[in-house]
C-alpha cells in the first residue's frame, strides 16, 4: 500500500469537496492507503505542510495547486525520496506543462499512480529561494509582479500578455553575467532567464534545448531595444529559428548577473526581493517527480 499526502492550495479550487472525492477515489482505486489531506494558508504556502506530510513517512506528495505552491512544496522534497506528483490547478503549471501532465485530474492521477519517478534537476538562487522551472530579472519579473490574481483567475496565462505588453518599451539593465566562474560578460538587456525547463507560458519554447535531468541551466539573455525588436524576437521563437534576433541562449551550472540597480525578480512565477543581483546554481536530480511514462525522455 502506498502511503500519500495531499497539499492543496484552496484558492485555485472551485468545489473542494468534489475534488477531495475524486482524488480519494481514484488513490482507493490504484490501491493507495487515504491520503493525508493538507491546505496551504496565507502564513503557510507550502512548507509547513509539506514538513508535515515527510515528518509522517509518506511516499508521494499530490500538489494539487499552481506554480507557487508546487514550488513550496518540491523546496521541501529536494533532496528526500519522497516523490512529488502534479495536479495542475494554477494559471501557468510550467512544470506540469513541460514534463507533459495535463490540466485534467483523472489524467493527472493516473501519471501519479501509474506513472514514471524521474529525478529531476532544481535551481537554487542564493538568499531567494529554489526554483523548478525557472528564475528571472528584469521585465519577466516586472510582468509577474504587475499581473493580479484575480485576472488570472479570469485569463489564465493571457493574462501576462496584458502586463507584458505594459513593459513592453521598459529601459533596458546594462549587467555583466559570468557562467561557471568565467570571464564577466557585458550586456544591456531587458531580461535574464535562467531555466531549468524550455517553454514558457502558453508552450512557447524559448529554450528548445533545455532538459530537464541534465545537470545544467539554460540561460536565456533577451536585448530588445524598441517594440519592432519584440515582433521579430517572438516569431523567431515561436517559429523555432536556431538563433533569434535579440536572443542569446547559453548553458552552464551556475550563473551570476549583476545589475547596476535594483530589478525585480521571480522564482517560478513568484516575485521575491528586487535586487541588484541573480545568482543561481543547478542541484542536479534533486528531485523526484512523477511524470508520463511516455515523456519521461522528453523534457
Amino acid at each position: 500500500m502506498t502511503t500519500s499526502a495531499v497539499i492543496v492550495n484552496p484558492s485555485k479550487v472551485a468545489d473542494m469537496d468534489a475534488r477531495r472525492e475524486e482524488i480519494c477515489a481514484a488513490l482507493a482505486a490504484a490501491g493507495w492507503d487515504e491520503p493525508l489531506w493538507l491546505e496551504t494558508t496565507p502564513d503557510d504556502p507550502g512548507c509547513g505542510v509539506a514538513e508535515e506530510a515527510v515528518a509522517t513517512g509518506v511516499e508521494v506528495v499530490l500538489v494539487c495547486g499552481g506554480d507557487g505552491t508546487v514550488m513550496a512544496v518540491a523546496s521541501v522534497l529536494a533532496g528526500t525520496e519522497v516523490a512529488l506528483a502534479l495536479i495542475p490547478s494554477g494559471t501557468g503549471n510550467l512544470l506540469a506543462t513541460n514534463v507533459g501532465v495535463t490540466r485534467d485530474v483523472t489524467a493527472a492521477l493516473a501519471v501519479a499512480t501509474g506513472g514514471e519517478r524521474r529525478r529531476i534537476d532544481v535551481g537554487v538562487v542564493d538568499g531567494a529561494g529554489m526554483f523548478t522551472v525557472m528564475a528571472g530579472i528584469g521585465f519577466d519579473a516586472a510582468m509577474v509582479g504587475e499581473t493580479p490574481d484575480d485576472r488570472k483567475a479570469r485569463l489564465g496565462w493571457v493574462a501576462y500578455v496584458v502586463a507584458g505588453l505594459r513593459n513592453l518599451r521598459r529601459r533596458r539593465m546594462p549587467l555583466r553575467i559570468r557562467l561557471d566562474g568565467g570571464p564577466w560578460l557585458h550586456r544591456r538587456a531587458t531580461t535574464v532567464l535562467v531555466a531549468n525547463v524550455g517553454r514558457l507560458q502558453g508552450g512557447i519554447p524559448l529554450l528548445p534545448a533545455a532538459v530537464i535531468d541534465d545537470g545544467w541551466l539554460d540561460v536565456a539573455v533577451l536585448t530588445p531595444r524598441r517594440i519592432t525588436d519584440w515582433i521579430r524576437l517572438g516569431w523567431g521563437v515561436l517559429l523555432r529559428r536556431d538563433r533569434p534576433p535579440r536572443l542569446e541562449t547559453f548553458r552552464a551550472r551556475k550563473v551570476e548577473v549583476l545589475t547596476n540597480r535594483e530589478e525585480p525578480r521571480e522564482l517560478d512565477g513568484d516575485v521575491v526581493a528586487a535586487a541588484r543581483r541573480l545568482v543561481a546554481r543547478v542541484e542536479p536530480g534533486a528531485l523526484l517527480l512523477c511524470v508520463p511514462i511516455s515523456r519521461r525522455r522528453d523534457a
